[in-house]
């Protein structure tokens, strides 16, 4: 199993912890379809109320998709799989308030869980980058959920610099992605913390007012959305391209933090 979900039933709080430390947290396809059951089994569990979802390891919270998972793809473009496509809570009908605590990198197809959580605690050495474009590949959902969480000019940034540039947790809190700051060893208890209040509250108010919330943007998210797969066919290098870059990656110069 790579992934790791507790119930306390005292508290109302489920802890789901991506459980590949030694990729990074990266997702693979195991992992992909263990966090859609994750999801879809909270929704009928009375006991859980609020949800904290963290990485194991102080590493990486998760660095996207595992880049040794083959996925294969139909030949038409206008039918291209991708497997991160319901990993987030939202897209498995969730609705059930989701904290995320980012430690360590937060990269590429992370921002499909990122994208789906209510709010985002971060521990003070966290990071966020997007490397698509580094490596020939077109970010499209990632840059999607993210222009829906922070200023476009900073979503833009993020997106297009690639692995040039990575931003700091406290750059995160400046413009809105994260909520709060935590020490490092304080990042869980701060996500529980806020779990737990949640989780104490009238259930079907909370879960009222995260529905709102969500129908705020929707709409534009579903739309914005279903414009990837075809920009993705269209823009992406070949495969074999695309892993010569990423096989580069060792060489390249450290990425610029601000």
């Amino acid at each position: 199993m790579s992934l790791r979900v507790e119930r306390d039933k005292s508290t109302g709080v489920a802890v789901v912890t991506l459980d590949r430390e030694h990729r990074h947290n990266a997702v693979d396809l195991a992992t992909a379809a263990e966090l859609g059951e994750a999801w879809r089994e909270l929704r009928f569990a009375e006991e859980v109320r609020a949800v904290v979802l963290t990485g194991a390891g102080t590493a990486a919270f998760c660095t996207g998709i595992d880049r040794g998972v083959d996925v294969p793809q139909p030949p038409s473009p206008y039918s291209a799989d991708d497997p991160l496509i319901a990993i987030g809570p939202k897209s498995c009908d969730l609705w059930k308030p989701v904290v995320a605590a980012v430690n360590g990198m937060a990269c590429g197809g992370a921002f499909y869980l990122l994208g789906e959580a209510e709010f985002l605690i971060a521990s003070e050495t966290a990071t966020f980058f997007d490397p698509h474009t580094s490596y020939g590949m077109v970010s499209a959902y990632e840059a999607v959920h993210m222009a829906q969480r922070m200023p476009f000019g900073e979503a833009a940034r993020m997106s297009l610099m690639g692995t040039a540039e990575r931003l700091t947790a406290r750059r995160a809190h400046e413009i809105g992605l994260v909520s709060e700051l935590a020490a490092p060893g304080g990042l869980l208890p701060a996500a529980l913390r806020a779990a737990q209040t949640l989780a104490g509250f009238p259930t079907q108010a909370v879960q009222g007012t995260v529905r709102a919330l969500w129908s705020a943007k929707q709409a534009a998210l579903q739309q914005a959305l279903s414009q990837a797969p075809a920009l993705i066919a269209l823009g992406n290098l070949p495969p074999d391209r695309q892993a010569e870059l990423f096989a580069g990656r060792r060489t390249a110069p450290e990425p610029r933090l601000r």
